[in-house]
């Protein structure tokens, strides 16, 4: 399965409840699984972004179905980074 970074910022709408946020990460973990992905590790975070994800899933368009639900709630803004292992990375570059 290929692996993804997602980084995500509140929305104005998202920050009003913050406490609704466990159960839409639960949302969007029972959605990813019914793609069949799977979550790796997820993280609030201070800085530039509010939060962190990190999961795995069978193709990039398994993951542009849930970030586009994801989005279409209003309740955060993501950027999503497609992510190479060391190893599969390495032998890309050694190609070269």
């Amino acid at each position: 399965m290929a692996s993804y970074i997602i980084l995500w910022n509140w929305t104005d709408q998202g920050i009003r409840n913050p406490k609704d946020s466990p159960q839409r990460y639960e949302t969007f973990k029972k959605d990813l699984e019914k793609g069949g992905g799977k979550l790796v590790g997820a993280y609030y975070t201070m800085g530039k972004y509010d939060g962190v994800v990190i999961l795995e899933a069978p193709n990039d368009e398994v993951v542009m179905k849930i970030m586009l639900a994801t989005a279409s709630l209003g309740n955060v803004r993501t950027k999503t980074l497609k992510a190479f292992p060391h190893e599969e990375g390495s032998k890309i570059m050694e190609s070269l």
